[in-house]
């Protein structure tokens, strides 16, 4: 049993990658694709035969949210990436939680 079992590791299009989202809307698809490609990250999709997507990184220590909560991530605009703008709600510029 894993330690974390919303970390999922799957075949993408035939390389192991770690899940990012699974069943979404192809223009959810291509926006985090953008993202994920801007911060470094080689990314894989496949199509489900109910037409929506799975997207993947070749990264297979990758984890989305502690990416997206220790504030290791970019927007497309170079500022940090926060859960907002993730969830593709509007941005701000309040942090969820900082370090001291």
């Amino acid at each position: 049993m894993a330690i974390n079992p919303h970390h999922t590791i799957e075949e993408v299009n035939g390389v192991r990658c770690s899940v990012v989202e699974k069943n979404v809307p192809e223009d959810r698809m291509l926006f985090l694709k953008k993202v994920l490609e801007h911060n470094k990250l080689t990314c894989y999709t496949s199509r489900n035969e109910d037409g929506t997507f799975i997207i993947g990184v070749d990264n297979l220590l990758f984890n989305p949210v502690h990416s997206v909560y220790n504030k290791s991530m970019r927007t497309l605009e170079g500022k940090i990436l926060m859960p907002s703008y993730w969830l593709q709600k509007k941005q701000t510029d309040e942090y969820y939680w900082n370090y001291k």
